[in-house]
């Protein structure tokens, strides 16, 4: 065992029984095939962004928590090398990166959280908690230089400045001065959406005002601000007319809407264009009632593009999927971009207007694949035919086409599209130690839920099976809007748990990865689920049906079922240990809700009705603790935002009280994310000493104490 292992163990000791753990190797049920270490050794690319000239793209590089930005480009062979040189596992993020014009540089961001305003101290650094901050370095190399507290960093098109968010205020420097950055804009809401127009004379942003957001366009000549159209309703992704003296923006009515509950109708949303001299606009074009009237976003943080003969292109649902259309600048029928029973992930569109790239899971629905297609005409293409997954293209000026990759056994890695074929940026893409053989390919399945309707998963099977019957465990994402792939996935933490996943089917599990609904990559309605959420729970359904389908396999051993997953997968967690506890015998709760009226009363979003508040506990796993009577991991991250601890909390209180067997495992200034891969490693060691002591062979005498 390596000093890194040791120490992640030690870690979960000191919050867990450390009796129980140490004697969980030997209770395991199966001789791993690798070693947990070794299937998280590969680095994680992110991040993604192609040059807006010459032939060149760069990404993120997180190396067990090591984060640097690398950049292949065609001077040094289209081979990825690295520009920075942080050695820490110290929880900082890299994101938000940003070319020059000359392609000289790159701006991103740096923090412990990059999601927040409110700075993490995930590092427990005695000197505090560092804000987000915006930092630039020379594509050839050398010390990166902080520009000033902020994120979100533009280049103008001239490269003289590079302009960056602060909150309420837009500062502005120039690459390579010395000098601090000058306010440019002090606005009275928060401001984001940053972009400049093609002559770099214009400037528009967003600013969001709590209740509703509008565009503002600056004019660096004249220092005034202009207000296109303004509303009481939310305004994004401003875009630009080549010309610079028009821009679109999409605009989504101000509607309440509970939380986490099926929105499947409502006012309809539209597209705008206004005149950035004078501030009037006018709808180009609304969408239709009923399906698609409320907006859905691409999984792209823009949302509309404008081509060079005037056409502006966007995602819609008015078919039940999520597809692609343009329409006139000047108002007409729309144009059918993309059409199928398939979902558009992310898009991007070439420097000059004129292609389109775009991942989906066109004719293959548990995988995300590239496609191109002429902005103003023809047939989306695929980029190359495989049974890898390809995600979030980026465009060159040269019109390269790169993506991040992967495959069942493969962990993603940045690749550019050369003759029909994807082509590696990185050399090898994987270190020696990753066991790429010893990977399983994970099938799609479905099954009917309790309700009848088809349910979504992918089953990991062990390579090496026999005749006996195996424990199995079932793993919930997040979410809940996302969806699991057949291979490593493209966001961070997904890509974490299905290494871990591997692992557990190395050790001789079968594991079900359960694609519930209210995830994407299966339509409208299985997104926006009757009585989901709060509404009803809705949800149950598939995970009931997933353990009678468990149960069911004369390979799996329906006394030895285990069930995890993190954040809306731990309400899953709580809510399978609560209804169905005879059926779990164990399970691993991170960060999960337990209870959703004091959830959304403690992150601002009370429900109204005493009804309401009413339906939405009965849909809670606090509901039922009287039916609880499997042993449950508790992994909290102390400093979480977007599940507060208060919700572990509860639920540890209830397990106390109905004297039901728990562990906790708390971890300091750490947040939702966790930032630190020691901590996802800790959390990965702790579950998997877990389903070993409570899942294995020789299950132990006697469980942990109860607290």
């Amino acid at each position: 065992m390596n000093q890194q292992s040791l120490s992640n163990r030690q870690l979960a000791c000191a919050a867990l029984s450390c009796g129980a753990l140490l004697q969980s190797a030997s209770v395991a049920s199966h001789q791993a095939a690798f070693t947990l270490e070794q299937v998280m050794a590969a680095p994680y690319p992110s991040e993604l962004v192609g040059s807006s000239t010459g032939n060149a793209v760069a990404w993120v590089y997180e190396t067990q928590g090591r984060r640097n930005i690398w950049v292949a480009d065609a001077a040094h062979g289209m081979q990825g090398r690295s520009i920075t040189n942080f050695t820490a596992d110290d929880g900082f993020n890299i994101g938000e990166l940003a070319w020059s014009h000359d392609g000289q540089w790159i701006a991103y961001t740096r923090g412990g959280s990059l999601e927040d305003e409110r700075p993490a101290n995930v590092n427990s650094s005695p000197e505090g908690p560092t804000p987000r901050e915006v930092w630039i370095v020379s594509t050839a190399g050398g010390e990166p230089r902080k520009l000033g507290v902020g994120h979100s960093a533009a280049f103008s098109p001239d490269g003289a400045r590079v302009v960056f968010v602060d909150k309420d205020k837009l500062w502005s420097v120039a690459p390579g001065a010395r000098e601090a950055a000058q306010t440019l804009i002090v606005d009275s809401g928060r401001v984001g959406s940053v972009t400049f127009s093609s002559d770099g004379r214009r400037l528009a942003f967003v600013s969001s005002r709590g209740s509703h957001s509008i565009v503002g366009v600056y004019e660096f000549g004249s220092r005034h601000i202009v207000w296109l159209s303004a509303s009481l309703d939310q305004d994004a992704s401003p875009v630009f007319a080549p010309g610079g003296t028009q821009l679109a923006f999409i605009r989504v009515p101000s509607e309440k809407s509970p939380e986490f509950v099926a929105h499947a109708s409502g006012t309809p949303w539209s597209i705008w264009v206004a005149d950035t001299l004078s501030g009037q606009g006018h709808r180009v074009w609304r969408a239709d009632a009923g399906m698609g009237s409320v907006f859905q976003p691409s999984l792209s943080e823009q949302n509309l593009y404008w081509t060079r003969r005037d056409e502006l292109i966007f995602p819609w649902e008015k078919t039940g999927w999520l597809q692609l259309y343009a329409v006139p600048v000047q108002g007409g029928p729309v144009r059918t971009i993309t059409t199928g029973a398939f979902e558009v992930a992310h898009l991007a569109l070439s420097p000059d207007q004129t292609h389109l790239a775009f991942s989906s899971n066109q004719d293959d629905q548990d995988r995300l694949h590239v496609w191109t297609v002429d902005a103003d005409s023809g047939t989306p293409v695929r980029a190359a035919s495989d049974n890898s997954i390809e995600d979030k293209p980026q465009v060159s000026a040269e019109g390269s086409v790169f993506a991040l990759q992967s495959s069942a056994n493969m962990p993603l890695h940045p690749v550019m599209l050369v003759h029909g074929h994807w082509q590696s940026l990185i050399e090898p893409p994987v270190p020696p130690m990753f066991p790429t053989d010893k990977l399983v390919r994970p099938a799609a399945v479905t099954f009917a839920a309790k309700d009848g309707q088809q349910a979504h998963a992918q089953l990991f099977l062990p390579q090496e099976r026999g005749q006996s019957r195996h424990p199995a465990i079932l793993f919930f994402h997040g979410g809940p809007q996302r969806q699991m792939l057949l291979g490593f996935h493209p966001m961070d933490a997904y890509n974490w748990m299905y290494a871990l996943n591997q692992y557990f089917v190395s050790e001789g599990y079968i594991v079900l990865s359960v694609n519930y609904r209210g995830g994407i990559g299966y339509g409208h309605d299985y997104r926006e689920a009757k009585d989901f959420g709060p509404a009803g729970g809705s949800e149950l359904n598939d995970l009931l049906g997933a353990i009678a389908y468990l149960q069911a396999r004369q390979d799996v051993d329906a006394h030895r079922l285990g069930i995890w997953g993190g954040s809306y997968g731990g309400l899953m967690t709580a809510l399978g240990l609560a209804r169905a506890s005879d059926s779990l015998a164990a399970g691993v709760d991170y960060a999960g809700l337990y209870n959703w009226a004091s959830f959304l009363a403690s992150v601002g979003a009370p429900i109204a009705s005493p009804e309401a508040v009413q339906r939405a506990i009965q849909s809670s796993p606090v509901a039922t603790i009287e039916q609880w009577k499997s042993p449950v991991l508790i992994v909290q991250a102390d400093d979480d935002r977007n599940v507060p601890s208060q919700q572990a909390s509860e639920l540890i209180a209830d397990l106390r009280s109905h004297h039901i067997e728990h562990d906790e495992l708390m971890m300091p200034n750490e947040v939702h994310d966790l930032t630190r891969f020691a901590s996802w490693m800790t959390l990965f060691h702790a579950t998997d000493d877990y389903f070993a002591r409570h899942l294995g062979t020789k299950g132990l005498e006697s469980g942990s104490e109860t607290r």
